[in-house]
């Protein structure tokens, strides 16, 4: 029985990121070539000799990655770039389902074709947009806070979030209420990590459209993998839920 809702997360997830995969394709990597692009000039501009002028030319890089300095490969602009993302979607895709399918069975909440997309939701809220609110999805050239810094408030933010929409979800007692509203605001009030350098190369408008459009993104790519996954699992909710 765990074998089955092991392949059912895994082909779930794989679907699910397949689908992201083209969404990446047809809304986000357009935007993140513009930003490449800017971040190109930005670096041209920095670089040039004071007196003469900046222009995007051959001195850039393609692809903003320049591979004299030891970054190692990186897939190109095209179909390179397409299957690299749509792959990494569904490797992460399968990773949340199983993710799901775990606290589906720990929990013994069964995760069905009815509620599929009610534990996608949740999935989304938890793991995209809490920690979107105080580390948004940033392009290329944006600045940035300490790396580690970012990704301990982005773990900690997604595990109390979490916490904290089990609690909503399974407990009615006053405590457990105020302890799961206490979870979810606590790592807003402590504040996400903040750059010490605000200039940017990207423009404003299309930091914020790229913002837009991940999360956006994610609320379908996560609401597939709790659809896809219930859908999986229907046939073996009962006999799993009841051993």
């Amino acid at each position: 029985m765990i074998g089955r809702v092991v392949l059912a997360a895994l082909l779930a997830g794989i679907a699910a990121g397949l689908i992201m995969g083209a969404i990446q394709h047809l809304r986000l990597t357009p935007l993140i070539l513009e930003a490449e692009a800017y971040e190109r000039a930005a670096d041209v501009h920095s670089h040039a000799p004071a007196g003469e002028p900046a222009t995007a030319g051959a001195e850039a890089p393609a692809g903003g990655h320049d591979h004299d300095h030891g970054e190692g490969w990186a897939p190109e602009d095209g179909w390179q770039r397409t299957l690299a993302t749509t792959l990494t979607a569904a490797m992460a895709g399968a990773g949340f389902a199983a993710i799901l399918a775990a606290v589906s069975l720990v929990s013994g909440i069964p995760l069905t074709r009815e509620n599929g997309m009610v534990w996608g939701l949740c999935g989304f809220l938890a793991a995209s947009l809490a920690p979107s609110i105080g580390l948004p999805p940033e392009l290329p050239g944006m600045p940035a806070a300490d790396l580690v810094s970012r990704q301990a408030w982005w773990a900690g933010t997604i595990i109390a979030t979490g916490a904290g929409i089990f609690l909503l979800a399974t407990r009615r007692e006053a405590v457990a209420l105020a302890a799961a509203v206490l979870l979810i605001g606590a790592p807003h009030v402590i504040g996400a990590p903040v750059a010490a350098h605000q200039e940017s190369s990207v423009p404003p408008g299309l930091a914020a459209a790229f913002a837009a459009n991940s999360i956006a993104a994610n609320a379908i790519f996560w609401v597939l993998i709790g659809q896809f996954l219930g859908m999986a699992l229907n046939r073996y909710a009962k006999e799993a839920y009841a051993a």
